[in-house]
């Protein structure tokens, strides 16, 4: 069922409520990585052939082989276009990366900070019901703008051990150096353990189903994360100036993901055109292929559209769900925007649906789920970074600060702190 409900109604509260760990997941997600850390390889094998039916004769038969000849059975309007969002999505990756800076201290010194690319990292790209391609450049080509040299890739494979080859060419392209044909909780230990065919990689990226997302967190420590995620969300604030054939083809763009959790949120100013998107969005979930996966959001009441009195009312509400998608389809859109508190991407205006950001604009789709875009930012290149800050003071900035330091070592117990400035002015 599609309910329309009135802003400051109960239903919103339990709407935005999203668990982000479920006990069976979690469960499962200790079961598998202790297995893993007990007995690399074999283990991520036989969890392989348990959860993806496909059964590896030895640990080596887990990585896929470069071919040469990838591209050549691919259609070329297909080739073009992973092309198309690579170059997009590297020059914005680029763009975006922080510069090293610095500062003068007040008596000559200079402090700041720079930046290193980690040595070797991990992406997850989800392959059940859907092989995400695009997740493959959305991933890698950041890490490999960020000048990260190895950069591993996990993917799950079907019985027979074949990987999309969409996917494999758009991962080569983006700039994976290492693919192995591995899904779900087992791929997470292997990247984040460590085992004699693939070694530990020091970050995991890239999002995944609940089992991927508890084991994420679960080897948190062990390596870096860049984020716990969950089914796709969407929400769409509209005054009404925006074609209702628009609004219902971008509130269904997201629940056709698969899980049967995924969450769409309308939020409008009238009952008349919350009438409206409602009707559409039914009628044109009759025209899906993925009809059945969208019925299933749909029968959890997954879509809701809610009626404010106002865009500046709708706008809170929106930003109590904190989507990983936020749609501003209203006038005078980009103002609107300034009141963005919580979410991991905005869309601005009639003409920028989410699948664009999904696809090719240019900024990673992996963003936060689950209401955790009001804590977590989407994934970017400096995610592959680590951050230097760096301190160089000449004899008078110590002496300056000489009193400072030794007063709140005192305080503090820690005289040996004290003394290491102390020492620097004794004869």
């Amino acid at each position: 069922m599609i309910r329309i409900v009135k802003a400051g109604d109960r239903r919103i509260a339990a709407f935005n409520a999203r668990p982000a760990f479920p006990a069976e997941a979690e469960a499962a997600a200790a079961r598998v990585l202790a297995d893993i850390r007990k007995d690399g390889d074999a283990a991520v094998m036989r969890a392989v052939a348990r959860f993806e039916g496909f059964r590896a004769r030895r640990p080596a038969d887990l990585r896929v082989a470069d071919d040469p000849r990838l591209a050549d059975g691919i259609d070329r309007r297909i080739l073009a276009a992973v092309r198309d969002a690579h170059r997009r999505v590297l020059r914005f990756s680029k763009a975006s990366l922080r510069a090293p800076w610095t500062m003068r201290t007040p008596r000559g010194g200079t402090a700041g900070e720079f930046f290193s690319p980690m040595e070797r990292v991990g992406v997850y790209i989800p392959g059940g019901t859907a092989p995400l391609a695009s997740t493959s450049v959305m991933t890698v080509t950041l890490a490999k703008a960020a000048g990260v040299k190895e950069i591993v890739a996990c993917t799950p494979a079907g019985r027979d051990g074949a990987v999309n080859p969409v996917l494999l060419y758009a991962l080569r392209l983006a700039g994976a150096t290492e693919i192995y044909r591995v899904g779900g909780i087992q791929a997470i230990g292997m990247m984040a353990f460590g085992t004699r065919t693939c070694r530990k990689v020091q970050k995991i990226a890239g999002p995944g189903n609940a089992f991927v997302t508890a084991a994420k967190r679960q080897v948190y420590g062990y390596v870096a994360i860049d984020q716990v995620a969950g089914p796709s969300e969407i929400a769409v604030l509209t005054d009404g100036s925006v074609d209702v054939r628009w609004i219902a083809a971008d509130l269904l763009s997201q629940a056709e993901h698969g899980s049967g959790y995924e969450k769409s949120l309308c939020v409008c100013t009238s009952r008349a055109f919350a009438e409206r998107i409602r009707a559409e969005v039914l009628r044109q979930t009759e025209t899906l292929s993925r009809k059945a996966l969208v019925q299933r959001v749909i029968d959890r009441d997954g879509i809701l559209i809610v009626v404010a009195k106002s865009v500046a009312e709708g706008l809170e509400i929106v930003n109590r769900f904190a989507p990983e998608h936020f749609e501003i389809m209203t006038r005078n859109a980009r103002r609107v925007m300034r009141g963005v508190r919580s979410a991991g991407a905005v869309f601005v205006g009639a003409w920028t649906p989410e699948s664009a950001g999904d696809f090719v604009a240019g900024p990673s789709h992996v963003l936060p789920t689950g209401g955790a875009a009001n804590m977590f930012n989407g994934l970017t290149p400096d995610d592959f970074r680590r951050r230097h800050s760096f301190v160089a003071f000449t004899r008078d900035d110590l002496q300056e600060t000489r009193a400072t330091i030794e007063a709140f070592a005192a305080v503090e117990g820690l005289d040996g702190h004290g003394r290491a400035a102390t020492i620097r002015f004794e004869s």
